[in-house]
């Protein structure tokens, strides 16, 4: 049976729908490592279904178009062909007096067995309405994610604020802008008088970038067996790009300083020491989020509280 308009638009909004929940699903399962691939993938989606929606409205205004020419030209012939009424009896009937038959007026009525014409359809008005249920069923759909879904953010600060206070530390926040991880050890060594750098000219977070590249490159088999790509290619992103940072990097950094790395995430802290084994001989603070900030995962530095 073939699909009308009204089945089909609701189709489209059902599709729309179940795209949205399986990008949020998509999104929400991403790591660091994957984010960028996800949002291609969740574009590329979205683009597909627009794509294949607009061919089936397009089929099924070009069926609407034919179908009426069709009933056009049918309405044509049947008009073509209708019978001549004949003269002579029109003639005859106009002699009978005017006695002999009631006066009638004229109706207005049209004649039995016409066809009345059809109002031709505004198209553009049928696209603005689709448009306009479309946009209203992706906002609907929206506004109920938007309520089942958790404050994870909130949940996650409020957790923080109470290892903050436990651990007495206060947060001097940090830029995030891809070198956040390194930004936060570099502010972390200086105030625990630990050297970063090998020159004075050099920024604080590129020294502490190139130390982390240069110690993974330098012991491969402790980090290229959790890497999806070559160490070497990793390396060289962590060391002269704005990659973000992770467990490996911070791993990397405990080795090189000799440090104890300790990160405060939503419930917990997480402890990074040297290979070697033992506390390092100092200890370095930083607050990890993964809902904090619209950009993603971000570090910060933690200092201790003045008394």
């Amino acid at each position: 049976m073939e699909e009308t308009l009204e089945q089909m638009q609701a189709r489209h909004r059902k599709e729309q729908r179940d795209l949205q929940s399986r990008i949020t699903s998509k999104k929400k399962n991403s790591t660091k490592k994957t984010r960028r691939g996800v949002n291609e993938e969740c574009a590329e989606l979205e683009r597909q279904l627009a794509e294949k929606q607009q061919l089936e409205i397009r089929a099924t205004d070009a069926n609407g178009q034919q179908q009426q020419q069709q009933q056009q030209q049918q309405q044509q012939q049947q008009e073509a062909h209708e019978p001549v009424t004949d003269l002579a009896a029109k003639l005859h009937d106009t002699t009978i007096t005017s006695n002999s038959i009631p006066t009638q007026q004229a109706s207005t009525t049209p004649a039995e067995g016409t066809t009345a014409k059809k109002q031709p359809r505004n198209r553009q008005k049928e696209r603005l309405a689709r448009r306009a249920a479309e946009q209203e069923a992706a906002a609907l759909a929206a506004e109920t994610e938007a309520s089942t879904m958790v404050d994870k953010r909130g949940l996650e600060r409020a957790s923080m604020a109470k290892l903050f206070t436990q651990h007495g530390l206060v947060e001097h926040e940090i830029a995030p802008d891809g070198h956040c991880l390194f930004s936060a050890v570099a502010d972390q060594l200086a105030l625990n008088d630990v050297p970063s750098t090998t020159s004075t000219a050099m920024p604080g977070y590129k020294a502490v970038r190139k130390a982390a590249a240069e110690y993974m490159l330098a012991h491969p088999d402790a980090f290229a067996g959790f890497l999806d790509e070559e160490l070497e290619g990793y390396v060289h992103k962590i060391r002269d790009t704005a990659e973000w940072g992770g467990l490996l990097e911070i791993s990397a950094l405990a080795n090189v300083f000799g440090v104890e790395i300790r990160v405060v995430q939503d419930g917990r802290v997480e402890i990074v020491r040297p290979f070697e084994g033992g506390e390092g001989e100092k200890v370095l603070w930083l607050a990890y989020y993964r809902h904090g900030y619209g950009l993603g995962e971000h570090y910060n530095s933690l200092r201790r509280k003045a008394a």
